[in-house]
């Protein structure tokens, strides 16, 4: 987790000194002198969602034990094993992904009916997804 957080906090930093400098130049160069509050606002939130998961993963990295990952003497085998199920056939993130695709649509031309079908599309689609394997009519594939 060590990589991790430090790859978030050095986002964080990036973000934050962009933000000023951003600011800086923005007052600088307006007529009236006035800062551009939203591409500044919106860099430090960025550096700030950055920071909470830098936050979040330098917690985690102290309370378990170093992964493989973040040991210098650590050998390749060490990461062998199970990784997951990641399931082989699905259809559900493309109808995940245009049910999305969908509800964007509605709000890129702000039409109410087509954000609410569209976000009965994502509850529907994301049920599907989260589901599959517990309606019985399908088998994970055993490798």
């Amino acid at each position: 987790m060590k990589a991790e957080y430090r790859m978030f906090g050095g986002v964080a930093l990036f973000l934050f000194a962009a933000a000023a400098l951003y600011g800086f130049w923005t007052q600088g160069d307006s007529d009236a002198g006035q800062l551009e509050w939203v591409g500044t606002v919106a860099l430090i939130l960025s550096g700030l969602l950055c920071s909470m998961c830098a936050g979040f993963f330098w917690f985690v990295s102290r309370r378990i034990d170093p992964r493989p990952e973040d040991r210098p003497d650590a050998e390749i085998a060490e990461g062998a094993g199970e990784v997951g199920f990641f399931s082989p056939g699905s259809y559900w993130p493309f109808g995940l992904a245009l049910s999305c695709a969908l509800t964007a649509l509605g709000l890129v031309f702000f039409m109410w009916w087509l954000i609410g079908i569209g976000l009965i599309a994502v509850i529907f689609s994301a049920c599907g997804l989260l589901f599959e394997y517990y309606s019985g009519t399908r088998r994970p594939v055993e490798f």
